[in-house]
């Protein structure tokens, strides 16, 4: 057998506008012709992770994620800076052992881990 990921894909309300959050949390491009209904925001190279796919679903998010993003790193402050400015909300800061993160919620609620490294 020979996989290997080459995506995620999110539900959401407004892919198009949950796309654009997330290429500029990344620094990466939306593919052409974003909708409301399907937006993707591509890979630029290997490193920097899968692509992202946006499709529109019915419902909001209502529980937890089964699946988020963790992102490190080195410059933790200045990030979250970053990210909240974005449209990114803090839900909860954790120290565990050497371990420091931010969890954050994106424009539509889903959560996402920035990890100091």
């Amino acid at each position: 057998m020979n996989l290997s990921v080459i995506g995620l894909s999110v539900g959401c309300l407004d892919a198009a506008a949950l796309a654009q959050f997330w290429a500029q949390v990344l620094a990466r491009p939306v593919a052409a012709n974003p909708t409301a209904e399907s937006a993707v925001v591509e890979a630029t190279d290997p490193t920097t992770g899968p692509r992202l796919a946006f499709h529109q679903v019915p419902e909001p998010k209502s529980l937890k994620n089964r699946l988020h993003l963790d992102l490190i790193t080195p410059h933790l402050e200045a990030e979250t800076a970053r990210l909240l400015a974005l449209g990114a909300t803090t839900a909860r800061h954790i120290e565990k052992n050497s371990a420091r993160w931010t969890t954050f919620l994106d424009p539509e609620g889903n959560e996402f881990d920035l990890v100091a490294g």
